[in-house]
C-alpha cells in the first residue's frame, strides 16, 4: 500500500538571503526560461537552505523553471541522509536518491589523492549522470561566499595562484550549466536560517571527512579572526574575486579550474 506523505508549505527564506540570491542570479544570469534545475542536496545546512530558496523562487520568480533534488549517499557508517526522503517528498519536489559505497571505490581507484577530494569528484560525476538521465540542464550547488573566500585564500597560500569557484559555468562536456546561487550569501546566514526553519540537517554531513582536521577549517578560522578587526573583510574579498568568479560566456573551460575545488563540496 502506498504511504501518503503530508505536504507542507515551504518556509519562506529571510528577505536578506532572497535579496542576495536575486542579485547573484541577475549578475551571473543563472536561470533562463524553461530551465530544468537539479539541486545537489547533501543534507547539510547550505543545500537545505538552497532548496527552500529555489522552491520559493519557483513560485515567485518572473521566469518558469523546474526543480528537483538529488542526494548521493556515500554509504559511510555514521552518515545517514535517508531522512531527507520524507522531507523532500513533503515539499512536492521530484527527488533522486543514489547510493554507492565510496569508501570501497576509493580503496580500489584512489591514487595520490585525499578521500574528500575523491568522494566529492565522484559525487559530482554522479550528479551529472542523474542530470543527463533525467533531462536536467542545470545543476545547482550550495557553496556560499565563505566557501569562495576560503578557496581563494587556500589557492593563493598553497599554490601561488589566484583561483576560486565560479558562480555560473558550463561543464567541460558542454551539456550542463552549474550555478551557485549563494555566492553572495554568508555561511552564518544559511546556518541561522536552517536553525530558525528547523530544517532536517544531517549532522556532520560526512564523518569520514569531518572526523579529522582539514586545511579548509584552518583558513575559515583565519578569516573569521581577521573579520573581527575588519568588518568589511568579506565585502572586500567579494570585490577582489570578481574576475575569478565570473565566466561571462559560460564556455566550459571555467570548469577545468572550478572543479579543482571539488574537495570543498
Amino acid at each position: 500500500m502506498d504511504v501518503e506523505i503530508n505536504k507542507q508549505k515551504p518556509v519562506k527564506p529571510p528577505k536578506k538571503i532572497l535579496q542576495m540570491v536575486g542579485r547573484a542570479m541577475a549578475q551571473f544570469k543563472m536561470l533562463r526560461e524553461g530551465d530544468r534545475v537539479l539541486l545537489g542536496l547533501s543534507g547539510g545546512k547550505d543545500s537545505l537552505a538552497l532548496l527552500m530558496v529555489l522552491k520559493h523562487l519557483q513560485r515567485h520568480a518572473p521566469i518558469r523553471f523546474e526543480l528537483a533534488a538529488c542526494t548521493i549517499d556515500p554509504e559511510i557508517p555514521g552518515f545517514d541522509p535517508s531522512p531527507l526522503k520524507d522531507f523532500v517528498a513533503s515539499l512536492d519536489v521530484p527527488y533522486f536518491y543514489e547510493s554507492e559505497d565510496l569508501v570501497a571505490l576509493a580503496n580500489q581507484y584512489m591514487k595520490g589523492d585525499s578521500f574528500c577530494s575523491f568522494c566529492s569528484r565522484h559525487k559530482r560525476g554522479k550528479l551529472y549522470t542523474v542530470c543527463r538521465r533525467e533531462g536536467y540542464n542545470v545543476l545547482a550547488l550550495g557553496q556560499h561566499l565563505d566557501d569562495l573566500a576560503e578557496s581563494f585564500m587556500m589557492s593563493a597560500f598553497n599554490a601561488g595562484q589566484l583561483r576560486t569557484m565560479k558562480a555560473h559555468y558550463l561543464n567541460n562536456e558542454g551539456d550542463i550549466r552549474i550555478i551557485r546561487p549563494f555566492v553572495r550569501v554568508r555561511e552564518n546566514q544559511t546556518r541561522d536560517f536552517s536553525k530558525a526553519a528547523a530544517l532536517p540537517v544531517i549532522p556532520d554531513n560526512c564523518p569520514a571527512c569531518f572526523a579529522k582536521p582539514q586545511a579548509r577549517q584552518q583558513f575559515k578560522q583565519l578569516l573569521l579572526e581577521q573579520e573581527k578587526t575588519n568588518k568589511h573583510l568579506y565585502a572586500n574579498l567579494w570585490t577582489a574575486m570578481q574576475p575569478l568568479i565570473s565566466d561571462d560566456n559560460h564556455a566550459g573551460l571555467a570548469g577545468l579550474v572550478d572543479e579543482a575545488f571539488d574537495e570543498e563540496e
